[in-house]
């Protein structure tokens, strides 16, 4: 028999769990990881021009950077977007209103190397940026693989009727947590070597987006569900060893 307080501990862990898949799940389908505030100075006549790179040019990541950098751009882990006037009538509107237009990372484009000089696929090649960016998005699904694999042995457990594999779902959520928690690291520190080499224009505000905010609420998230799964199961372990120990005495 589980006692009320593990099973209010597993309980209150399989919710955090819960809360802690919808937030990375949001945060990795989003593009409001990084984002970039332009003057409006920057608004001119080349806007339609950058457009039409940034949606139309074949994948490169001078060209794109450039479009986030003028255009109030938008990046996550698997779009990148930029703030452009919308589609207007035949006369020309004195205030457009502006819409978000996002371009997805395809798999290949995932996996493409970086290079030292923006642009050119001749320079050598980053590799500290090409394996950030590669990790920066492989992480997020390792995480969420482990979730969903302590969620099959939790149920397994469950019909079982046995409390030894809570052991295994505390450590699988410690290691989804760890993955999230890379996830955030490697992208930032990604994003701090491409302003190194690529500086914004002057005048061009970078902050955090909410997106970010919501992976590193998963991460602790995920950290407090480990804890809770990990004490029930050593808790309830000792416990059990005790009474063993009494009904032999």
């Amino acid at each position: 028999m589980v006692d009320n307080r593990y099973a209010t501990a597993l309980v209150i862990g399989s919710v955090l769990s819960l809360l802690a898949t919808v937030y990375l799940s949001v945060a990795m389908g989003t593009q409001h990881w990084y984002q970039y505030s332009s003057p409006p100075v920057r608004q001119g006549s080349n806007a339609s021009e950058l457009r039409e790179q940034f949606i139309n040019r074949e994948f490169d990541e001078k060209s794109y950077s450039d479009s986030l950098f003028q255009l109030n751009g938008t990046l996550g882990l698997w779009w990148r977007c930029i703030l452009v006037p919308g589609r207007s009538h035949w006369f020309k509107e004195p205030d457009p209103k502006m819409e978000l237009q996002c371009v997805s990372f395809t798999l290949p484009q995932q996996f493409s190397p970086k290079y030292k000089y923006h642009g050119n696929d001749i320079s050598e090649e980053d590799l500290l940026r090409t394996y950030l960016w590669r990790c920066q998005f492989l992480l997020p699904l390792v995480s969420l693989a482990l979730v969903f694999l302590s969620g099959l042995v939790g149920v397994c457990a469950c019909l079982c009727h046995s409390f030894t594999p809570t052991l295994v779902v505390g450590v699988l959520h410690l290691l989804a947590g760890l993955c999230t928690l890379g996830t955030v690291c490697c992208f930032l520190a990604g994003l701090d070597l491409l302003h190194q080499d690529s500086t914004p224009p002057e005048g061009v505000d970078g902050s955090l987006g909410w997106s970010l905010y919501l992976a590193l609420i998963a991460f602790p998230l995920q950290m407090m569900t480990a804890a809770l799964f990990l004490w029930a199961a050593r808790s309830h372990r000792k416990n059990y060893t005790r009474m063993t120990a009494y009904r032999v005495a």
